[in-house]
């Protein structure tokens, strides 16, 4: 399927592009045919935009923060898919967010962040998904401390000489956090370039 929705936005990833029909394939399975989706940490903007043009009675909220939130205003702002909100400033630390939302999604955010993040984004997102909602986590991971992959070991290694606080992060460890906030993981699908689709499905505890 092409993906040539965002081709000329700034910040433009490869990666992304690359992996977003793969994404969108699981999300259409996912997510029901209508409804509002909130994307933690959206980046350029590309996914958004592509699984905007793909599943249009989905309307979603982009979010970001700096040095990821203005070009992610001016890329999305060219485009002008009726489905897309304005994206919302969002610092995951103390997850202010307007709204609540029948699903949340996140890609390859958790391995940028500090681990000590994982606490609070599971918090907010307890507060902001609506029950039955579900969590949709894309990116790589480790299990039981063990990386699935010799690339991934690199990657994190690649990782962890740009920022000392970032990494490859337990499936446990996501778990745990979830588990505390009435969010319990349903779903791990093995996805190309050795990642992983974690879905969460919030109980209705919180």
């Amino acid at each position: 399927m092409p993906n040539d929705v965002s081709v000329d936005f700034e910040m433009f990833n490869e990666a992304a592009n690359n992996n977003g029909p793969f994404i969108l394939s699981e999300l259409r399975r996912l997510l029901p045919d209508a409804g509002h989706v909130l994307e933690i940490g959206s980046g350029s903007g590309q996914h958004v935009a592509f699984f905007a043009s793909q599943i249009p009675g989905i309307v979603w909220q982009p979010t970001d923060k700096e040095p990821c939130f203005d070009p992610l205003c001016r890329n999305l702002e060219q485009l002008n898919l009726p489905n897309i909100l304005i994206p919302q400033y969002l610092d995951i630390e103390a997850f202010q967010i307007n709204g609540h939302y029948g699903a949340i999604y996140c890609a390859n955010v958790i391995h940028i962040m500090k681990e000590s993040l994982i606490e609070p984004m599971f918090e907010g997102i307890a507060e902001t998904l609506k029950a039955p909602g579900l969590f949709v986590v894309y990116g790589p991971f480790k299990y039981e401390g063990e990386f699935t992959t010799p690339s991934n070991a690199r990657f994190d290694d690649w990782l962890k000489s740009r920022d000392p606080l970032s990494g490859i992060r337990d499936i446990e460890r996501l778990q745990a956090a979830a588990s505390h906030r009435g969010l319990e993981l349903i779903e791990d699908v093995a996805m190309p370039a050795n990642n992983q689709l974690l879905v969460f499905h919030k109980t209705g505890l919180r």
